[in-house]
């Protein structure tokens, strides 16, 4: 992560960027006026569970398991084949986030190594599962072809990004969460399930940094919204450290936000219409 800021608060920094002050006040208008849904007043636990299945759904999408929502509410098995794997530890990642939010702050690497042992579970290469990958080990993360940092490399940035949470930061929620989001996804830390962890991750700090309480506006719906393409294109700008890069993927996440939010809005809007 590169961000031309002063040590006391990198994070703040990035919030000063042309275009990211806009995107963060969009994104807390939309969360707000979802908030405020007559709806949310007196069925707001359905709108979460909703939201995390529909998130589950396009964050193993964004992983390579496309499956139609329909699909993932009805299957109960999804040890068969690598597809149903995929799917099954993005749920299983979706519903240990909200667990976790307590100990992000005081250890955020004990947690990131959580969600990869919840990722993983019953894969292969157990003796790798819940840490970091050592050197020379290889990671199994086709989306991303960019540059494998190395171990060394790895520990250290994590090392650097865990220090950046405990300290805390007056950066906006959203610019914490597209910082772990795209730092995560540059590492790559663990052999596998990347991504999914990355994605959890940001959930944990859209949720934890009190914009989304609830957790009901699916940032992971608006990253498959986009599509990968757009993804890939996004990530390189936070990959190449400059303002304007690091503007970029900001921004595409903001608009992440926002998308999940039009899709509870759109539950919302559904079980009213329902109760009508």
């Amino acid at each position: 992560m590169s961000t031309n800021a002063s040590p006391a608060d990198p994070l703040a920094t990035l919030g000063t960027l042309p275009g990211v002050a806009d995107s963060v006040d969009s994104v807390r208008k939309a969360v707000d006026r979802v908030y405020g849904h007559r709806v949310m007043r007196r069925r707001s636990n359905e709108i979460t569970s909703e939201a995390a299945l529909r998130g589950a759904r396009a964050s193993a999408a964004l992983s390579g398991a496309d499956w139609a929502l329909e699909e993932v509410r009805r299957r109960t098995d999804f040890g068969s084949e690598p597809e149903a794997r995929t799917v099954g530890a993005a749920l299983r990642l979706t519903a240990e986030a909200g667990q976790l939010l307590s100990i992000w702050r005081q250890s955020p690497l004990r947690v990131l190594a959580r969600l990869h042992l919840v990722a993983a579970s019953g894969s292969d290469a157990a003796e790798a599962v819940g840490r970091p990958r050592l050197s020379g080990e290889p990671v199994d993360e086709p989306l991303i072809e960019a540059p494998l940092p190395g171990a060394a490399e790895v520990a250290g940035r994590l090392d650097g990004l865990a220090e950046l949470i405990i300290t805390g930061s007056s950066a906006p929620a959203l610019v914490t969460a597209a910082v772990v989001h795209g730092e995560l996804l540059a590492l790559r830390p663990f052999v596998s399930r990347n991504g999914l962890v990355a994605r959890a991750a940001e959930r944990i700090v859209l949720i934890g940094s009190g914009l989304d309480p609830k957790s009901i506006c699916p940032a992971e719906v608006g990253h498959a919204e986009q599509g990968r393409a757009a993804y890939i294109a996004a990530f390189e700008g936070y990959l190449s450290g400059t303002p304007e890069g690091m503007a970029a993927w900001i921004a595409h996440c903001g608009r992440a936000v926002e998308l999940g939010v039009r899709e509870s809005t759109a539950v919302c809007e559904a079980l009213q219409r329902g109760a009508a």
